[in-house]
């Protein structure tokens, strides 16, 4: 899976979606850098820190709506850590486009 490929038909998939919004589109743009900085590892590890921090999103609260909504759509799986300083793990779901 290459990142480019992975935006593209997220991006295709999420403007038929009225339910997708910007802050959606934001972390999932953060989800691919952070996929690219673990050499297109599927999982790859993100913290919620960090994930915030690049996608701009301010508020913990859209923060978890969002990547619960994320899952729901079918675009990523994530599995939660709830430790500290580990990472929790996102899959990248396959979309063939």
């Amino acid at each position: 899976m290459e990142s480019a490929r992975l935006l593209k038909t997220f991006l295709e998939t999420a403007a038929t979606r009225d339910k997708v919004s910007a802050s959606h589109i934001s972390i999932y743009a953060a989800l691919v850098h952070f996929f690219e900085k673990a050499h297109g590892a599927n999982p790859f590890p993100v913290t919620r820190r960090e994930l915030m921090r690049v996608s701009h999103i301010r508020s913990i609260t859209t923060y978890h709506k969002c990547m619960r909504e994320l899952v729901a759509f079918g675009y990523i799986r994530y599995l939660p850590s709830y430790h500290p300083k580990l990472g929790s793990l996102v899959y990248f779901v396959d979309m063939k486009s």
